[in-house]
């Protein structure tokens, strides 16, 4: 029988038969604890569901359209990360299941086995041109029509969503200024890119509608009145709880005219309209297009005249470009050099190069090293035999040139420490061989700055922004209007949203 003290850790039953099959290796304590990484991600989604009834609250609170789009558009965001979330803790308490029935040995494996080292992967600049009719765009004519559209950039169970842009027939492009990074990527990434589209002339229920009709029951007589405040009440539950419906592929595919995703009964609500998926190979440091998938028709509301693709720059920095992937002492012994003269340096393997430096102390103050040895895709690494006269071993490290090659040779102090840059020099070999390009130069990512919480105008800000004005602007005679519809503790729940949200 298990047992489970206050740090979360599984214990065996003495003399139980599970603690017989530990002992004779059949299994490992090990598979019967919680892992760090599964808490971390229980945390996280309990985190996202206390942001998804503060969102929920928020969108019932509304009374602007603005405010009500906004409310709707993290509501959708905020399902989609609980459902990633839940996915891959899914597929981690799959994977112990297997470890634990043995299917999964961790003798069964190669000892040779890699892994490449993860990275960042940041996209930029998404501009999603536009093709109105020549009746609509340079002869202005019909009715202007608006819609509020955004994107749900999705890497694993890391999303991000963009800031909401508002379209009419005067642009000629969809832009999103962000830049988005997702984190410990690994090679093998695939970034899905959503466009979703809300029709803003369409009607839709705010939550000024409940207490109109609350005030229009009580003119209907005690009965009906009763009657008409509870089918009221019942449809704002359902749009507050309707809501958690869980995503189905089908709902994700997006079928024309359909049903939107995460949709709640009261508010607004967003159509999948476009959508792609971008991977390793279209990562280039440069601005790049790309198809788009359109799920929507044009007898859609939410419909709009896409060209079919979508421009951005995506770029990467694996890890073994930005982080010291090997460092320690060495003798080095230069091509030019003779065969006696030897360079005692400090050397800092990252990148596409060995950074060779005079002193440790140089690495850190950001000094000019000494020389750097190249080391791409192209370079071939061999140890040496054991000299039985130096009793050492060297490395040696050949680059292809035009007119020729040149051969640089390592000197450790120890074998085991000739053993340990062998490894680091194949790990390194093998993670540029799963980068590919990103590998041939360093990518620049530029960091997002933050996002501006009060600065917004009216139309643009959020109902929290608007019912709390920036501290230093109160007056002793500023309060809130009184005619306000939302609650102190709606205020306070608005407030730890937005903190927790930003």
């Amino acid at each position: 029988m298990f047992c489970r003290n206050q740090t979360s850790r599984a214990t065996v039953a003495r003399g139980s038969a599970v603690e017989m099959e530990v002992r004779r290796g059949h299994f490992r304590l090990s598979v019967f604890e919680d892992s760090a990484q599964d808490s971390e991600v229980q945390k996280q989604i309990d985190m996202e569901v206390r942001v998804r009834e503060g969102a929920c609250r928020l969108l019932a609170a509304c009374s602007q359209r603005e405010q009500a789009l906004e409310a709707s558009k993290s509501l959708l965001t905020c399902n989609s990360r609980i459902l990633a979330l839940m996915s891959q803790l899914q597929r981690m308490k799959e994977a112990q299941a297997l470890q634990r029935t043995g299917r999964r040995s961790s003798a069964g494996g190669s000892l040779d086995e890699r892994k490449p080292c993860t990275g960042k992967v940041a996209i930029s600049d998404i501009r999603i041109p536009l093709m109105w009719k020549d009746s609509e765009y340079f002869k202005n004519k019909g009715e202007l029509h608006r819609w509020a559209v955004f994107c749900l950039l999705t890497v694993g169970r890391e999303i991000y969503d963009t800031d909401l842009v508002m379209v009419d027939r005067t642009h000629t492009d969809i832009c999103f200024e962000e830049t988005l990074i997702f984190a410990d990527v690994s090679p093998g990434f695939e970034l899905r890119l959503e466009l979703y589209s809300c029709y803003m002339d369409e009607e839709f229920s705010l939550a000024q509608a409940p207490r109109r009709l609350a005030r229009l029951s009580g003119s209907l007589g005690r009965s009906s009145g009763k009657r008409l405040r509870a089918a009221l009440e019942s449809a704002t539950a359902c749009g507050l709880n309707g809501s958690t419906d869980r995503e189905t592929d089908t709902d994700r595919a997006g079928s024309p005219g359909g049903s939107p995703i995460h949709a709640p009964a009261l508010g607004p609500k967003y159509h999948l309209l476009a959508h792609t998926c971008l991977t390793l190979s279209h990562v280039q440091n440069s601005f790049r297009t790309h198809d788009l998938t359109i799920s929507g028709t044009e007898d859609s509301s939410f419909w709009l005249p896409l060209y079919g693709s979508v421009c951005c720059r995506l770029v990467a920095q694996p890890n073994c470009m930005t982080l010291q992937v090997m460092s320690g002492k060495l003798k080095v012994q230069q091509p030019e050099d003779c065969p006696e003269s030897w360079s005692e340096v400090y050397g800092v393997l990252k990148g596409t190069g060995l950074i060779c430096y005079h002193r440790q102390e140089d690495v850190e103050t950001s000094e000019e090293p000494a020389f750097t040895i190249p080391i791409n895709k192209e370079t071939r690494i061999r140890a040496t035999e054991k000299d039985p006269v130096l009793n050492t071993q060297s490395i040696l490290i050949t680059n292809q040139w035009v007119h020729g090659e040149s051969t640089h040779m390592l000197v450790t102090h120890t074998h085991p420490d000739t053993h340990s840059w062998m490894e680091a020099f194949w790990q390194h070999f093998y993670d540029m061989s799963q980068w590919k390009q990103c590998c041939d130069e360093l990518m620049k990512i530029e960091v997002p700055s933050p996002r501006k919480q009060v600065s917004l105008p009216l139309k643009q800000g959020s109902l929290y922004h608007d019912m709390v004005p920036p501290s230093g602007t109160h007056s002793k005679d500023s309060v809130l209007p009184q005619s306000s519809p939302v609650s102190a503790e709606i205020q306070t729940l608005l407030s730890s949203y937005y903190n927790d949200r930003y």
